[in-house]
């Protein structure tokens, strides 16, 4: 675990369901579609599960300060406007093992179809054998980036 690092208690959450698989509102997974874009843009994504990982902090919650990419008005889709998405360096402790990834951030000014909890932090990183909801995660970020509120 890097020790420069603010280290934060949270819970594995059921998210919208649309980042690893099609859905009743994308015919498609949102990272299949948007991976290539943010290769294009310089953040490769390929060692990474092809889904998020949703870590509840509450009752804390984050805010993005000055992410390591920030890409904006990406088009992704057709199916709404372009997105603006942040991403930060970040590891995650499960069981022992640390996992290296990235807080995932879809602005929600620019999010028409799902509202952000402020206390849920969306993260893609490397398969992590066995996680299921509920389960306790800690989630260590780089506070020159993220804070917690």
């Amino acid at each position: 675990m890097d020790a420069g690092w603010v280290w934060i208690p949270g819970k594995v959450a059921r998210g919208y369901r649309v980042a690893s698989a099609p859905s009743r509102d994308y015919p498609y997974g949102t990272l299949e579609r948007q991976r290539p874009i943010f290769k294009s843009l310089g953040l490769d994504l390929h060692a990474c599960f092809n889904g998020t990982l949703n870590v509840d902090i509450h009752p804390l919650a984050f805010r993005m300060l000055r992410p390591q990419y920030t890409f904006e008005r990406v088009a992704w889709t057709n199916l709404h406007p372009p997105e603006t998405f942040s991403f930060s360096r970040c590891q995650v402790g499960y069981q022992g093992l640390v996992y290296d990834g990235w807080v995932y951030y879809p602005h929600s000014e620019t999010k028409e179809r799902h509202f952000q909890n402020p206390s849920l932090l969306e993260v893609i990183t490397q398969p992590i054998p066995g996680i299921q909801y509920d389960d306790s995660v800690e989630l260590g970020i780089n506070p020159g980036e993220i804070t917690i509120l």
